[in-house]
């Protein structure tokens, strides 16, 4: 079965504003994103916005977008809205990609779409981590999995830790050792995607401030998809923006 690429786009942005608009090589950022989907082999990439700039970017570009209501808590509850409006039936699947994702590899996205199935409603990846650095780094958010590879928990924390390795030194990971780094990008069943707004807020959600621990507490499981290599980072800040301009500069 194919699926849906839904891309959450707010005009506002505390740290860059009106970041889905940023020109990138003559087209905005949120147009960027979804070209990118199009590789992907989605039936179908829609953008999910609050603001009608945003639409009438995507209409001057080709790219599918609807409005959403403004007062949404999060892109996954906004991606939902326009899911039900589509009438997408249970067993769709749905991809959320945030729309400052310009360099996202496409097979990502058919990766993390291929781990739904029966009985695992939401999927998400992760690559493993090298750097000492980033296995310390509490914004580097990380996951365990199971052998079946779904997920146990996520964390900011170093997990797993080795206690043995890093009660001696944290200069280096010793052999063997790699944890796996959360990548945000998520795909869900249509069904569990909408009972999602539903769900009580999570305490380890609010310790840890990250909304997938709701599904986990709420006894959801979440398969992982593991890739080889950490995908180039999205765009958060106006160095993140420079970065990627230079990109299709180039």
């Amino acid at each position: 079965m194919g699926f849906t690429v839904i891309i959450p786009a707010r005009l506002a942005s505390t740290r860059l504003p009106n970041k889905p608009l940023a020109d990138l090589g003559g087209k905005p950022m949120v147009v960027r994103v979804a070209e990118r989907a199009r590789e992907s082999g989605a039936a179908r990439i829609i953008v999910a916005t609050d603001h009608p700039d945003i639409l009438a970017a995507c209409a001057a570009h080709g790219v599918e977008a609807r409005m959403t209501r403004a007062d949404h808590p999060s892109g996954t509850d906004r991606i939902a809205e326009v899911a039900r409006e589509l009438g997408l039936a249970d067993d769709e699947v749905v991809v959320n990609l945030q729309g400052d994702e310009p360099l996202i590899d496409p097979t990502l996205l058919a990766a993390c779409a291929a781990r739904i199935e029966a009985g695992v409603p939401m999927a998400t990846c992760a690559h493993p981590l090298h750097e000492v650095a980033d296995v310390f780094n509490p914004n580097v958010v990380k996951v365990v999995l199971d052998r079946r590879g779904r997920a146990l928990y996520f964390s900011r924390a170093t997990i797993p830790r080795h206690r043995d390795a890093f009660a001696d030194s944290r200069d280096a990971l010793p052999p063997g050792y790699a944890p796996l780094r959360h990548i945000g990008l998520y795909a869900y069943s249509n069904a569990f995607l909408q009972a999602y707004p539903s769900l009580e807020v999570a305490p380890l959600e609010q310790a840890e401030a990250l909304e997938q621990l709701r599904v986990l507490w709420h006894g959801y499981p979440i398969a992982v998809h593991v890739t080889d290599s950490a995908p180039p980072a999205g765009v958060d800040t106006p160095e993140d923006l420079a970065r990627v301009r230079a990109v299709f500069a180039a």
